[in-house]
């Protein structure tokens, strides 16, 4: 039995991940699923399981490279109303695992709930920042998760309390297939305070990466208590190009994909950045993007 049959409402074949994807780059899905609901996502992830089909989730897009050959599997994106509701009780913001973290960070600031608007101008979407410990040098959204709720790989759903949780220098315990839901528990303060607080963050954030009209994406994770992009810059590959892929000339972190850049053209110039960086100053960069 086909993968997509009978549930044609929710899965295609052969989507374009480059749709996708920040980089803009990259092959097709075998398929490509959107379900609307807990029931639906289930009944896929139980047919993968039963087809020996591999699965992955796919967030917003910004820290995924997908080689040319595509994905041979099945590709979800839980964009759907039901994956991405936020409310509040007291001080516990509700979020859905597809919600935005931006989207999740401005509504528990106009709530007065502290804690998450440390996180402003980090891109992607909740479950992706909570499978990845999300954080800046002094904060991370770990430290706020109150209880998570997943789904396995035979699509069972699981509810984990803090006390189950475990997060690390951007790795979690939060190894299931999806996460479908947080509640992170914040402080309240004064919304206006918050506001401000929040706008001042942001305009230091996007600062520092490349302009909102260039296709690029965030290479490296950043070394305990250094910046990725101030290792890269001191190894003078601000600037570097590859084909149509450049080293960020505002921060040395990201990778722009002009016109015409290919997946080669990226994957070389990480390996030349990962490699001058060791060389020159003995620090090996661990890659932050997940390459597909």
């Amino acid at each position: 039995m086909d993968l997509a049959s009978g549930l044609e409402h929710f899965v295609r074949s052969e989507e374009p991940l480059s749709r996708h994807t920040w980089l803009r780059l990259g092959g097709t899905a075998s398929y490509f699923a959107e379900p609307t609901t807990p029931e639906e996502l289930s009944t896929l992830v139980r047919r993968c399981r039963e087809q020996d089909m591999p699965v992955r989730l796919l967030g917003h897009g910004s820290n995924v490279l997908v080689r040319d050959e595509g994905f041979q599997g099945a590709v979800v994106h839980l964009g759907a109303p039901a994956f991405c509701e936020i409310r509040v009780e007291k001080n516990i913001l509700f979020t859905g695992g597809g919600t935005s973290l931006t989207h999740a960070i401005s509504s528990a600031v106009r709530e007065g709930l502290a804690g998450l608007e440390t996180l402003v101008g980090i891109p992607g979407s909740v479950g992706a920042a909570l499978h990845g410990n999300s954080g800046r040098q002094h904060a991370d959204i770990g430290q706020y998760a109150h209880a998570a709720v997943t789904m396995t790989r035979t699509g069972e759903i699981i509810r984990r309390q803090r006390e189950d949780l475990q997060f690390a220098y951007r790795q979690s315990s939060l190894n299931e297939l999806v996460i479908l839901g947080a509640e992170f528990q914040l402080e309240p303060e004064d919304p206006a305070a918050l506001t401000k607080r929040m706008q001042e963050l942001w305009i230091v954030a996007k600062s520092k990466q490349p302009t909102g009209d260039q296709v690029a994406g965030r290479i490296f994770r950043n070394p305990h208590g250094i910046l990725a992009a101030d290792l890269i810059d001191q190894a003078g590959l601000k600037g570097t190009s590859v084909g149509g892929a450049q080293v960020s000339e505002r921060n040395a972190n990201y990778i722009v994909a002009h016109p015409g850049a290919t997946v080669d053209d990226v994957l070389t110039l990480m390996e030349q950045m990962r490699t001058k960086v060791v060389s020159e100053l003995e620090i090996e960069l661990e890659t932050d993007i997940e390459v597909w």
